[in-house]
């Protein structure tokens, strides 16, 4: 949705009057709001009515990515924030991974990385090196 006149708002090139204005799509959803001071903001869907798409008349802007069961896979905003997320066949989250470093890991473990978590719990692998005799 593009803004006729950059300069002016959508309620204002159609000279509304009453607030809040909003306009929404053929499936119900909000795709533009404003209010009294001109403040806005619009939005976009996908094809199963999650929202993709967010960006306000502050510069705010954020953008979702979903697999096909309608979970969040990606997030990302304006502020230079994102996370990804992982889940497993029953819909429930197993990873997670942000911009601000922090990992919740929750995926199950192969053989080896068991074997490994094992070795290095008894001092047999110290800082990713096997100990010889």
């Amino acid at each position: 949705m593009q803004l006729i006149n950059n300069n002016m708002t959508i309620a204002k090139q159609l000279k509304i009057k009453e607030f809040p204005f909003e306009i929404k799509n053929s499936e119900g959803n909000k795709i533009y709001y404003e209010n009294s001071d001109g403040y806005w903001a619009k939005m976009e869907y996908d094809s199963k009515g999650k929202e993709i798409y967010w960006e306000d008349s502050k510069g705010y802007w954020a953008k979702n990515e979903y697999d096909s069961e309608g979970k969040e896979i990606y997030y990302e905003n304006s502020d230079r924030y994102w996370v990804k997320n992982e889940y497993d066949s029953d819909g429930k989250k197993i990873y997670s991974k942000d911009s601000k470093g922090r990992i919740i890991d929750n995926r199950p473990q192969t053989e080896i990385q068991k074997a490994i978590d094992l070795l290095t719990k008894e001092g047999l692998i110290v800082d990713g090196k096997i100990l010889e005799n």
